[in-house]
């Protein structure tokens, strides 16, 4: 929908344009509201001025204006234009705004949010799931553990199998509302357990209770469950401690997922 031939602008009257590569505009504005190019508040270009920069029709930047209004990012106004809304209005339970924000999560303060919504939400999926999980779901969580305890010294592949292993477990616990989460906040844990894991100066302790948690689940032992559970999210609080001081003890500026894969 979003990727259509650019309008031919005059580049030397208008703001240089984006890299024609960027086909979702819709991601493209709003990952630029996220960077803070447009800061919360702020009016953002005219229409013309939309068309040169992103390199595409006026219907399209009016449909993808609509989205991202949608999602509460951005407010229309007659007469005005169209103004940044403030980051507490915007919908972060949206996959789609969790991903947008994903490079720059660490500057939204919101890392200790997801923190605390899964210590309320993962033991108790943990002790539904030992005693509702199928074979099956057991089998693929041991899949996903194996694949963190095989991911050596990549920590993109390691994430990668941890939010699989993460995601098997609420769904496991057979809650819709606990399935619902997990897609709402998929982004939002990518980033998380990607800062947890590069901040950890080593994953043995993650892979030996995850493997654990597998166990107890094949035991059908609700206590154990969720006691692996508690031991999970205490390692991640630790690491992510470790992300937020300064030196964090290993180097600054780390790379996102994102920004990784599209180097390898």
């Amino acid at each position: 929908m979003d990727s259509v031939e650019g309008q031919g602008h005059d580049s030397s009257a208008q703001p240089a344009r984006r890299p024609r590569v960027r086909k979702n505009v819709t991601a493209s504005i709003a990952e630029d509201i996220c960077s803070e190019r447009y800061p919360s508040g702020s009016t953002l270009p005219r229409e013309n001025d939309l068309c040169a920069i992103y390199g595409v029709s006026r219907t399209v930047i009016r449909e993808s204006l609509k989205i991202l209004e949608s999602k509460g990012l951005v407010r229309g106004k007659p007469r005005i234009g169209t103004s940044v809304c403030d980051k507490n209005d915007w919908n972060i339970l949206d996959q789609d705004v969790l991903e947008w924000m994903g490079p720059y999560i660490a500057g939204f303060d919101i890392l200790g949010s997801i923190l605390e919504a899964r210590r309320t939400i993962e033991p108790v999926a943990a002790e539904y799931a030992a005693e509702r999980a199928t074979a099956q779901e057991i089998a693929d969580l041991d899949n996903a553990w194996r694949q963190m305890r095989d991911s050596g010294g990549d920590p993109e592949g390691f994430t990668e199998a941890d939010v699989t292993f993460h995601k098997l477990l609420l769904s496991a616990s057979h809650n819709q509302v606990f399935r619902r989460l997990s897609s709402a906040m998929h982004a939002g844990l990518k980033y998380a357990l990607h800062a947890s894991n590069v901040a950890a100066h080593s994953r043995d302790e993650a892979i030996v209770v995850h493997g654990q948690l597998v166990e107890a689940l094949r035991l059908r032992d609700r206590a154990a469950a969720r006691d692996c559970a508690h031991r999970m999210l205490d390692l991640a609080a630790r690491d992510l401690a470790v992300e937020r001081r300064p030196d964090g003890g290993r180097k600054t500026n780390p790379e996102t997922p994102t920004s990784a894969a599209s180097r390898r």
